[in-house]
Formats: structure tokens, sequence, C-alpha cells
């Protein structure tokens, strides 16, 4: 797509005696690789897929549901965002723009559209857990296996370990 003279792309595959049209497909596959490994890092370094600390799988399926219906959403709006470009980007015409570009055009958008909810009313906060009382229904922890200080052997301080400081110990 940058008008530079493509160099060849060498792709290996273990089947041998391959029919033109299963190579077609192989090759097609690999592009379609490309695509979604760059959708999976958007995920995770713009939209923050795994940013949150979620305490059980089910949060973290929600917490994917919901991404992927804002990446769906940056993808609907493409025709309505600007393209705000970088110094380096092409200008791209509007079905074009990656969501990382309507992503960076969405702040414009916003008061051109209608809003269904009203102004949030102002009220005081909750009561919440009164001060000095104690949580006394913790939130449970998921073993993760990563290994922690605690986990790690604890050395044995009943052996004596020669000391690397050159100097003397004072004594008395």
């Amino acid at each position: 797509p940058s008008g530079a003279i493509p160099k060849p792309v060498w792709l290996w595959h273990s089947r041998t005696g391959l029919d033109p049209a299963m190579v077609d497909l192989l090759w097609q596959a690999f592009l379609r690789r490309f695509d979604i490994e760059h959708t999976f890092r958007m995920l995770k370094q713009t939209l923050g897929w795994t940013t949150p600390k979620l305490r059980t799988p089910e949060q973290g399926d929600r917490w994917t549901w919901l991404l992927i219906a804002a990446y769906t959403q940056l993808r609907l709006a493409r025709g309505l965002a600007a393209d705000l470009r970088r110094p380096w980007e092409k200008p791209v015409t509007a079905q074009r723009l990656s969501p990382a570009r309507v992503r960076r055009g969405f702040r414009n958008l916003r008061p051109h559209l209608a809003c269904p909810a009203g102004v949030p009313k102002p009220s005081r906060p909750g009561p919440g857990r009164p001060a000095g009382i104690p949580n006394h229904q913790p939130a449970p922890r998921h073993d993760v296996h990563t290994i922690t200080s605690t986990d790690k052997q604890k050395p044995n301080h009943s052996k004596k370990t020669k000391s690397t400081n050159p100097r003397p110990r004072r004594t008395g």
C-alpha cells in the first residue's frame, strides 16, 4: 500500500504437494493473522484490555465483551470522525481510518451527538463502611501461580556465611 517495491516473503508450511488454491488460502491466512495481531495489540495497549485487576473470570468475560463493543463502535464511527493524524502519518479516506485514528478524532464527535441521558443530580455519597470497623468480608483471592517473596525459600540462618566485606569485623 505504501508504493514501495515489495520484497519477497518466504512462508514455510510443513505439508508438501499443495495445489495453488491451497497455497493461496495459506497466504490469505497469513495476511489475516497480521490484522488479528494488531487488533489484539490495540485492545491491550489503547483500550486497556489487560489493565484492570479483575477478581473473577466472569468479570474478565464482561470486560472483554465491553472492549469488543467499544472496538465495534470505533469501527462504525469511521465515517463520522475527523482524521487527526500525526505528522508522520499519511492522510487516508474516512473509510480507511484505523480504530486508533478514529479514537483520536472521537472526542470531536461528542458535542455533535445527542445525549439520551439527563444531567446527573447532585447527591451525597452513600454511608459505606463506618470508620474504625474492619472489613469482615475480604475479597476472594485466586491463585495465579506467581512467585512472591513468601514463596521463595527462606535462608537458613543457622549456618555461618563468610563475609564478602574486605574489612574485618570489629568485636569488643
